[in-house]
């Protein structure tokens, strides 16, 4: 939701006027550049366990973060209340964090000025403009803040219903949370750019465990989305419930197979995960600047094979990771890094912009006002091919279907992986057989990205609560059409 500028102004104390006087606070010791993030969020959560809603609470989180550049230094600074002595006083000490020489030397606007601090590179003053509410990404017909208990706690009461109606008899255990916040923003910086929005998030998560002949299995799902009380429909709670049974009997079945080096299918949707994780930190323009990622040297050069499409998109209407504008005022936007194989962008805030000498790509993000923002993806993706899943399967001799991937470790920047599969199917002679389970699958992202053999045509972006943690906690979004990867290693059983 966008709200009128007087409304944000009012929400945090200020006027134009103080405004530019924090900025120009926070440039007096030297700083080429100053930005001030304005938050106002409220945190609500509710959990339901042994058939109960018994557990609650109500939060919120209110300040100001002020940040400095000067050069190659960053001068930040926070304030948790919105008085202006307390603000001046951040401001001041931000400038001197980043206390440097050479004027406003570091950034310039449209017009082209040389930056001597920065090899000449400049930024570009594109973000001029008040927000438009009709370009709102976040629709919300029922705000969450004027959301009915009664409603919120009937919604997980009526979903344990709907998973026990559909499993009575295994079903020994289930544990449900439904989750909520509300993120008011104003942004404000040197360029004099001023802009704000209200940010809507709503989480359904659901852990069942069941229970036959004395085995115990659990499944656990989640679904959220950038968009008011609505959410909580009757069709989501039937996708959810159907969601939390599907596949049980397979999930009972399966065992360990054997190991080895082996073709692995990943299933569209949640295995964007992997694509996340592996791969999708590498195209961080931070890493890249720093040399740590393996793309660091490889700007438009092949690393995959030809069509294959790879995106960030903070476009998609009430999507987990889409954004009006991230956190440093830059118009939410799609950015592809992989066009047809190439390298073609990194993910940019506008430090790692500065640095290259392009404009920002709208990937500033950050946990809350008391941290600076980092290049951080949004909801990253894979486009479609032309393979139909069926003859993706056909094509493999031996290898391994995935439906489920769980707790993943990756070493961000090189990309070396491993993922726990919590469900998928073993693959032999072209056709799916024995499911299985409990088994890891290992490789390195940048080296099985170039080992992508087939791409499906059924592309799908995962609406799970997926939370991207680097430093600091940011809500992602992931997708991926069904993707055949060769050569990956399987840890399986003897």
């Amino acid at each position: 939701m966008i709200h009128e500028k007087a409304w944000y102004l009012d929400c945090f104390g200020v006027t134009p006027a103080l405004l530019e006087q924090l900025v120009a606070t926070g440039l007096s010791c030297g700083g080429d550049w100053c930005d001030l993030f304005f938050e106002n969020t409220t945190y609500g959560q509710l959990s339901l366990r042994d058939g109960a809603v018994s557990s609650g609470g109500l939060h919120a989180d209110f300040g100001v973060g002020i940040r400095t550049l000067c050069g190659e230094k960053t001068g930040y600074a926070y304030a948790e209340t919105t008085r202006p002595e307390d603000m001046l006083a951040a401001a001041r000490s931000a400038a001197l964090i980043a206390e440097g020489r050479g004027g406003n030397a570091g950034l310039v606007a449209e017009t082209g000025v040389p930056a001597a601090a920065n090899g000449g590179r400049t930024i570009k003053r594109t973000y001029a403009g008040e927000p438009n509410p009709l370009a709102d990404r976040y629709p919300e017909r029922t705000p969450w803040r004027d959301a009915s208990p009664r409603t919120l706690v009937g919604f997980l009461n009526r979903l344990e219903a709907a998973i026990r109606e559909k499993e009575p008899v295994r079903t020994v255990k289930l544990m449900a949370t439904l989750a909520y916040q509300v993120t008011d923003v104003l942004m404000y910086n040197s360029f004099g750019e001023l802009k704000y929005d209200s940010r809507p998030l709503g989480s359904v998560s659901a852990t069942v465990i069941f229970e036959s002949g004395g085995r115990r299995e659990s499944r656990s799902l989640s679904k959220s989305f950038r968009c008011g009380v609505e959410m909580l429909s009757d069709g989501l709670l039937a996708e959810m419930a159907e969601q939390a049974v599907a596949g049980i009997d397979a999930l009972f079945e399966a065992g360990r197979p054997q190991g080895g080096q082996m073709s692995v299918v990943m299933g569209a949707g949640a295995s964007g995960i992997l694509l996340h994780e592996a791969m999708g930190h590498a195209f961080e323009a931070d890493f890249n600047r720093k040399g740590q990622s393996v793309f660091s040297e490889k700007m438009g050069q092949r690393i995959c094979a030809p069509g294959i499409h790879i995106y960030d998109d903070a476009t998609r209407k009430a999507c987990r990771g889409s954004l009006n504008y991230d956190d440093e005022g830059v118009p939410g936007q799609k950015t592809y890094m992989v066009e047809d194989g190439v390298l073609t962008s990194y993910l940019h805030d506008r430090i790692s912009a500065r640095c290259y000498g392009v404009s920002p790509t709208g990937n500033g993000r950050r946990e809350s006002f008391r941290y600076a923002p980092l290049p951080r993806m949004r909801a990253t993706a894979m486009e479609g091919g032309d393979a139909d899943t069926n003859e993706i399967i056909a094509s493999v001799r031996r290898g391994i279907y995935v439906n489920e991937f769980a707790n993943g470790q990756v070493k961000i920047g090189e990309g070396d992986f491993t993922f726990f599969v919590k469900s998928g199917f073993l693959i032999e002679d072209g056709r799916l057989t024995r499911p299985i389970k409990d088994i890891n699958v290992i490789g390195n992202g940048p080296e099985a990205l170039g080992r992508i053999a087939m791409v499906g045509n059924d592309p799908k972006m995962d609406d799970g609560a997926w939370t991207c943690g680097k430093e600091q906690s940011v809500p992602v979004a992931c997708g991926i059409p069904t993707v055949r990867v060769d050569q990956l290693t399987v840890g399986g059983g003897a």
